[in-house]
């Protein structure tokens, strides 16, 4: 039993977790370190991911954009995206030369799949002179017919910009309705949004924020952009992911609710002891589809690896660079 307390696995998980509990995932665990050492590989891990991940094999957390930045710098020749598809073939967009493994194909995204290529070209010939912004949560596909990406945290930086270099007061963004409904309340850009949402955070409604009011004294709420703009107005603060950690870094509040996917509470509630974290959530089923199993098992057969044409790769880098430069 010393061995797992002193593991430092184990240290941020205590708080999740029995020693009983830790012991049945400690083999994945070690084995995979292993294999990271073996493969020269690092593991990316999304904000929704479970604490395990998170907090025991991961070596870069973050939201989308937090991901794709990191991915750019990555000292690796291997990276292994604890995320969904779209996440990885934004990894591997930004770094051709190395393999990007996503340990569950299935492991989708309602957003992404919401939008075609063709719909974008649509959109193009329906809206001449007009820039079309994709939201990171698409396929490289969709990524190639754009002009610009975003993710939630820099969606308004991205539409300003977009907006003055066209010298136009206008922009299409794709493919999440909520997303742009909510940047263009603090926007003078008008935008045109299609009509995707994720079927997490949509799910959402102000009776659910009134709730935990009711139940929960002295609460702070913060909501996803990707929430219904209801939501959003109910809310204390509205944010990406990596916004709502720093919200709740710099204000400290006594208790919070984070109305996003559940495992982005679990993995905060480590670094912030003192804050009393209420769940009113929805679990992400693509996200869910990663587990240290299959994580294990990519490194060990490096299967999943994500391949992109180089001329649509090509095409698709174009916007996502253009996003990381902005």
């Amino acid at each position: 039993m010393s061995m797992l307390v002193t593991d430092p696995a184990y240290a941020a998980l205590a708080h999740h977790m029995p020693p009983a509990e830790f012991a049945l995932l400690q083999e994945d665990i070690s084995a995979i370190r292993r294999l990271k050492q073996e493969r020269n590989a690092i593991i990316l891990a999304h904000n929704y991911q479970t604490p395990e991940i998170y907090h025991g094999v991961a070596d870069i957390t973050g939201d989308s954009l937090a991901l794709a930045r990191e991915a750019v710098t990555a000292q690796a020749d291997v990276i292994v995206m604890a995320g969904v598809h779209f996440m990885a073939e934004t990894a591997k967009l930004l770094n051709p030369s190395k393999i990007v493994l996503i340990p569950d194909a299935r492991a989708g995204c309602s957003l992404a799949e919401s939008i075609t290529p063709a719909d974008v070209r649509g959109l193009r010939a329906r809206y001449p002179g007009v820039p079309l912004i994709a939201y990171v949560n698409t396929s490289a596909a969709v990524k190639a017919e754009v002009d610009y990406c975003c993710t939630s945290g820099n969606a308004k930086q991205v539409v300003e910009f977009a907006a003055r270099a066209a010298g136009t007061d206008r922009v299409v963004m794709l493919p999440d309705r909520y997303l742009a409904a909510n940047t263009a309340c603090e926007t003078a850009v008008q935008i045109i949004p299609w009509d995707g949402a994720c079927e997490v955070h949509e799910r959402f409604t102000r009776a659910d924020i009134a709730q935990v009011r009711a139940q929960y004294d002295n609460v702070t709420v913060l909501a996803h952009p990707e929430c219904p703009e209801e939501v959003i107005a109910a809310a204390d603060f509205a944010g990406s992911t990596a916004g709502m950690a720093q919200f709740i870094a710099q204000h400290q509040p006594a208790r919070v609710a984070l109305i996003t996917e559940c495992s982005m509470s679990d993995n905060l509630a480590s670094q912030f002891r003192a804050v009393d974290f209420v769940k009113p959530c929805n679990l992400c089923p693509h996200m869910k589809r990663i587990n240290l199993g299959n994580i294990r098992h990519a490194l060990e057969t490096m299967q999943g690896a994500i391949e992109i044409e180089p001329d649509l790769a090509a095409r698709a880098r174009v916007s996502v660079e253009r996003m990381l430069a902005i």
